[in-house]
């Protein structure tokens, strides 16, 4: 498994209601995306940093779905170009089925 980190830093702050408006447009092509297992929408306390984290089966997979064109779109839907961090997942707890 690998983590992906995506963040997008402005020096403005990102607004709660449309970095959420953004989760609830831009989720359902990632229901049932084959080897992702699960991606977050996330916003930090300062308000300055949008965050997406993604786990991956695969690492190839991963690398492969950031792609320039992707990049390119991100930026323009955020507003700022995400730093992207590949991370090892040496260990999981998944408690979705308890």
């Amino acid at each position: 498994m690998i983590g992906v980190l995506v963040t997008f830093t402005r020096t403005e702050k990102f607004d709660r209601s449309t970095v959420a408006k953004i989760a609830g447009e831009l989720r359902g092509p990632f229901e049932g995306m084959a080897g992702l297992r699960f991606k977050s929408f996330m916003l930090d306390e300062d308000g300055v940093h949008a965050r997406n984290f993604y786990v991956w089966d695969d690492e190839d997979k991963a690398r492969a779905f950031f792609t320039e064109e992707l990049v390119e779109m991100v930026t323009g839907i955020y507003g700022a170009p995400p730093t992207i961090e590949y991370l090892d997942i040496v260990g999981f707890v998944d408690n979705s089925g308890t």
